[in-house]
């Protein structure tokens, strides 16, 4: 056999090598750890920050602007080619012009995230970087993309999006056309921030960077939920990045950011009228960041829990509404402490709503699970079937488990008390005034539990009326 023959047969078995490592794992958190282990396994003497690097190269992580902050990743060894091309796909981001999402992963918690911000906070609190930093290569960056090529509309930030799995996800397609940035990429960039400033507070603590991930986004919950979690975990995203931030500053460091992006890439400075303009958007899309994700609780979608399709033609709510109405699920009995087991419960309730009663979906408006989420009944906008009578005055929100005897978890309530209901007065959902109830104070019924409904007696909008007046 002569060498050309050779050479074709080496670089076939090279592509399959490539092929079948990309085909092993799917763009879930816990494969891309395992990848990432694979790396450090490879070369046990290696430390973080020099796979951080190799990461970025085999990524394209390299220009200008992240050099302007870290080393230049063209320095660091190349990836194996059996990996190479799985994480360039996992780490570099970008949206198709049918708006599939790429660069992102599912993570055990439920949530997608874009892995390239993660990573970039992660080496510049290696190399402790100042906070600005940590916040310019994560939050900030690309913003100046995003801002020219945004066209105005309704919202400035998502959408959310769908996997085609979520056991081994491979494809995500977003809900609707991209906005300034995706649920995804702001995902990743608090988690990027967080952990980089975590890091870079106590950089003795990052032995290797698998284990970090797996800390963060792999932990188990146990009985008492989200009540006895650690701080630094996935679920806790939203109230963590809130302790990093504040709305004031956030509008001066986005323009730096924006401003030194475009002087690192050549571009020319830029002219008052739009500058102006530029700071009407960033101070529109701060005020709706800060209103979808910090003040408003995280919730599952219905794509992600995996929902069945509404049977029929739903029926719309006038909104707002002057009630919300407090529900356990009583079946299933046990709080649900991860995402498989609470969607699990959700897709449950579905299928006993629908099959076995008849009606178009789950009941519920929404339901708090107690790993950390709102899971996506019906939503804001159609009517329910929860509380019979009300369902066009009212959303109807159920917690998972049975609380004749016991109480939901605090976090759990507290999600419902605290910021779904604000959000829900916030978009327009329920009137300032609403009314809170329980399901027995309009309903025959042992719902929400004994327990359950002495605790809510005692909440902000309680109201005892057993008939409420019809409008």
């Amino acid at each position: 056999m002569d060498k050309g023959w050779w050479k074709l047969t080496l670089a076939l078995l090279v592509l399959l090598v490539s092929k079948y490592a990309e085909a092993s794992f799917s763009y879930h958190m816990e494969d891309f750890i395992r990848a990432v282990k694979q790396i450090e396994d490879e070369d046990p003497g290696s430390d973080p920050a020099t796979v951080l690097k190799r990461l970025r190269r085999a990524a394209g992580l390299n220009d200008a602007f992240i050099r302007h902050f870290l080393p230049d990743a063209q320095a660091a060894s190349e990836m194996p080619a059996n990996l190479s091309e799985y994480f360039r796909k996992a780490v570099h981001h970008r949206v198709l012009e049918d708006f599939k999402e790429e660069g992102v992963v599912l993570t055990p918690d439920g949530t997608t995230v874009t892995v390239a911000p993660l990573l970039l906070g992660i080496e510049a609190g290696l190399l402790k970087t100042k906070r600005q930093a940590h916040f310019q290569l994560t939050f900030a960056k690309d913003l100046d993309v995003s801002f020219r090529r945004h066209s105005s509309g309704t919202h400035l930030l998502g959408p959310d999006g769908c996997w085609n799995n979520v056991t081994s996800p491979q494809v995500f397609t977003l809900s609707g056309k991209p906005n300034l940035l995706t649920t995804a990429q702001i995902n990743g960039r608090m988690d990027g921030m967080i952990l980089g400033t975590e890091i870079s507070a106590n950089s003795s603590r990052l032995l290797k960077l698998s284990s970090l991930l797996k800390e963060y986004y792999s932990h188990r919950l146990d009985r008492k939920g989200m009540d006895s979690a650690p701080r630094l975990i996935s679920q806790r995203r939203r109230e963590n990045f809130q302790l990093l931030v504040f709305p004031s500053p956030l509008m001066k460091k986005t323009m730096t950011t924006v401003e030194l992006q475009q002087r690192l890439t050549g571009q020319p400075e830029m002219k008052l009228e739009t500058k102006r303009k530029l700071r009407a958007v960033v101070r529109k899309a701060i005020k709706e960041f800060v209103q979808m994700y910090l003040d408003c609780p995280p919730i599952i979608s219905r794509c992600t829990w995996g929902a069945e399709p509404y049977r029929g033609t739903p029926t719309y709510l006038s909104l707002p509404l002057p009630f919300l109405f407090i529900h356990h699920t009583d079946t299933p009995n046990e709080p649900c402490l991860t995402f498989e087991k609470c969607s699990a419960d959700m897709r449950a309730m579905q299928r006993y709503h629908q099959e076995e009663r008849g009606w178009d979906d789950i009941g519920y408006s929404f339901v708090a699970g107690s790993d950390g989420y709102i899971y996506e009944g019906r939503g804001w906008n159609i009517q329910g079937a929860h509380t019979s009578g009300q369902n066009s005055r009212g959303y109807g929100v159920s917690f998972i488990g049975n609380y004749q005897t016991n109480l939901p978890s605090q976090h759990a309530m507290s999600l419902v008390r605290d910021q779904l209901a604000a959000c829900a007065v916030d978009r327009g959902g329920l009137v300032s005034s609403y009314t809170l109830k329980g399901h027995r104070d309009v309903v025959s019924t042992a719902c929400p539990g004994d327990a359950f409904y002495k605790e809510i007696s005692g909440w902000e909008h309680f109201g005892v009326r057993r008939n409420p007046p019809l409008y």
